[in-house]
């Protein structure tokens, strides 16, 4: 998650808004799956863990035990208290966690956010064991028309490209050992269909559409609202990329 401020009501705006649904998630369980073998006894570093959406199906699909390292203390106060799930005040440049501790490391949507990728990946290669994964949930420039956002607010494509690209990311994580393993994009279900996901939006939660003009906000809701009327059944599907690094 962002390194913003955030109080308590901002925060529980952003898990209402921004979290996707367990039940919109099944393909990318499906794709971490793939990437990496996690298995009950495991630990998997969840970097910039937002509010605990992912913190907890991590630990529910694979039975793992979970280091969430949140910045934003309004955030990280959402990260469920369970066994298994232990939320931490930390960055991503100085993860509060031991050498060698994690059997995989999760960083979604948070690239963008890291002021120095190549220290973020100097310190994932201390917190992580050796050949370890990263795995990189993002938005990428140039790859990311099938965006949500993107599609009912083209003007959010200004923001994503000034976000890392995946050769500078790749670059970033090289100077510390890192080799990219796979590229993919991954869907996921952000809500039941186009009117749900309208209703869900805040765009004071949300980085790209608090960069719109009222103007380009407005006429996209308006695209928003004229689609779900066309189509009530269409699921409000988003793709995003997954990135692995080992």
């Amino acid at each position: 998650m962002a390194e913003t401020d955030y109080d308590a009501r901002v925060a529980e705006e952003y898990r209402l808004a921004r979290e996707v649904p367990r039940q919109g998630l099944g393909a990318w369980r499906e794709a971490v799956a793939d990437a990496a073998a996690l298995a009950p006894g495991m630990t998997l570093l969840d970097v910039g863990a937002g509010t605990g959406a992912f913190a907890a199906a991590f630990h529910d699909w694979f039975g793992v035990r979970v280091l969430a390292v949140e910045p934003a203390e309004a955030m990280r106060s959402l990260i469920p208290r369970v066994e298994g799930i232990e939320a931490l005040d930390g960055h991503a440049d100085a993860l509060p966690v031991p050498d060698g501790c994690a059997d995989a490391a999760w960083l979604g949507s948070v690239v963008h956010h890291l002021p120095d990728l190549a220290s973020a990946a100097r310190e994932l290669r201390r917190a992580l064991k050796p050949g370890a994964p990263v795995l990189i949930r993002n938005v990428f420039p140039g790859r990311c028309d099938r965006d949500l956002r993107v599609r009912f607010f083209p003007e959010t494509a200004r923001s994503i490209d000034t976000y890392p690209t995946v050769e500078r990311t790749c670059d970033a994580f090289a100077t510390a050992g890192f080799s990219r393993v796979v590229l993919r994009a991954v869907p996921q279900q952000s809500a039941a269909n186009l009117a749900e996901f309208a209703d869900r939006i805040r765009r004071d939660t949300d980085s790209k559409l608090r960069g719109l003009t009222d103007d380009e906000f407005n006429r996209g809701m308006d695209r928003l609202r004229a689609s779900a009327a066309i189509v009530p059944d269409q699921p409000a599907t988003s793709w995003m990329d997954l990135l692995v690094l080992a």
